[in-house]
C-alpha cells in the first residue's frame, strides 16, 4: 500500500513525482537499468535511452509480480541536467498519480556511455 505526502510547507515537486510516499509491505529493490537493447544502447539520444531503461525496469518489474502502480521511490542517475524536461516528458507516460518520490542527479559518466540510469524501489 503506498500513499502520498503533501505538505504546504515545503517546495511542491518539479516534475511528475511527489514530495513523499508512505508505503508498507513487500519491497522490491530494481538495480540501475540503462537503455540497452539486444547488448547495445539504443539510438535516438535522451528520450530514447529513458524510455528503453524504463521498458527494461518495466520487465523486471512483471517478472516480479510488480508494475509501475506499485514504484515507491526513483533515482534517476543523468550526464547533463539539460535533458531534465525531456527525461519527464517521457517518465511521465509510465507513471500515475501518486507518483513515486524521486531524485534526479547530474553524475559525470556511466557504464557503457549510457546518458541516463535509473533505479527503483517498489512495494506490495
Amino acid at each position: 500500500m503506498k500513499t502520498e505526502v503533501y505538505t504546504m510547507n515545503a517546495p511542491a515537486p518539479i516534475g511528475p513525482f511527489s514530495q513523499a510516499i508512505k508505503a508498507q509491505g513487500t519491497f522490491l529493490y530494481v538495480s540501475g537499468n540503462i537503455g540497452i537493447k539486444d547488448g547495445a544502447l539504443v539510438a535516438g539520444g535522451i528520450k530514447a535511452q529513458t524510455q528503453q531503461a524504463l521498458d527494461n525496469i518495466n520487465a523486471v518489474l512483471r517478472e516480479a509480480g510488480y508494475s509501475f502502480q506499485d514504484v515507491v521511490k526513483v533515482n534517476v542517475f543523468i550526464t547533463n541536467m539539460d535533458d531534465f524536461g525531456a527525461i519527464n516528458e517521457v517518465y511521465a507516460s509510465y507513471f500515475s498519480k501518486p507518483e513515486p518520490a524521486r531524485t534526479t542527479v547530474q553524475v559525470s559518466r556511466l557504464p557503457r556511455e549510457a546518458i541516463v540510469e535509473i533505479e527503483l524501489t517498489a512495494v506490495k
